[in-house]
């Protein structure tokens, strides 16, 4: 294998051709627009949340754009779960329109009212926490949590409503642990999992804050290392700069 620059010709030395023979095999193991798009589509077939016959599907680059209607907000989030689940995706845009039937309609203080009782019995967070506005059917989160899962499950228990149109959250985690050797616990949550190969990822740390670099097979495991990451106590703050890459 040899290279050519401006005309000169050089052999490539070891290194170089160990690097680009390990480009040009990644290269052709990611799928292509179209395998990724019937790969996309036969998941959301498979997964009876979803009506998989009111979704289009569109790949560009890796990215997937949902597009469509259905008829719950719950329906629109697990298309995208399931979508994100699929080897080669890397990011996915949801344009899924959610029309809810007339029997689902609900007033905005109706479904206020009842996102305050969802938090109250059915999340780890307290109403005093956490409070929901409710417009034309959207749902916004507002408050604090000491930790980034009960951020998630304020948002689980609302997501799920009769009459939600969708969930902004912008609850704030704001720990009250001093942060204690956050990177090696992050290692040590990222070791014991079956879904993240910690060998690849690089972890930084600045106070409360993490970054996370390196990279990762799909992007299933790039959202288990940045779980990994939310679960070190004292972690104020996660960026996620894993790279999905193929092997």
């Amino acid at each position: 294998m040899a290279s050519v620059l401006l005309g000169i010709y050089r052999p490539l030395n070891q290194g170089e051709t160990a690097l680009a023979s390990l480009a040009t095999s990644t290269q052709a193991q990611q799928p292509t627009d179209e395998k990724l798009e019937k790969n996309v589509l036969d998941e959301l077939k498979g997964d009876a949340r979803v009506k998989s016959n009111e979704i289009g599907v569109s790949v560009q680059g890796h990215i997937v754009t949902l597009t469509g209607y259905v008829d719950s907000y719950t329906m629109r989030w697990a298309a995208e779960e399931a979508t994100l689940s699929v080897r080669g995706v890397h990011a996915v845009a949801n344009e899924i329109e959610v029309r809810l039937p007339s029997s689902s309609e609900r007033t905005d203080p109706d479904i206020a009212a009842a996102a305050a009782r969802a938090i109250e019995w059915d999340s780890v967070v307290s109403p005093e926490q956490v409070k929901a506005t409710v417009s034309k059917g959207w749902v916004t989160l507002n408050g604090e949590a000491e930790r980034q899962y009960q951020k998630t499950d304020a948002e689980r228990a609302v997501r799920r409503l009769m009459g939600v149109k969708g969930v902004t959250n912008l609850i704030q985690v704001k720990p009250k642990l001093s942060p204690s050797n956050i990177k090696g616990k992050i290692e040590e949550a990222l070791t014991s999992s079956v879904k993240a190969d910690v060998q690849n990822i690089q972890i930084e740390t600045n106070g409360r804050a993490v970054v996370l670099k390196g990279n990762v097979r799909s992007y299933l495991e790039k959202q288990e290392a940045e779980r990994a990451a939310w679960m070190a106590p004292g972690v104020a703050a996660v960026e996620n700069r894993l790279v999905i890459t193929y092997s």
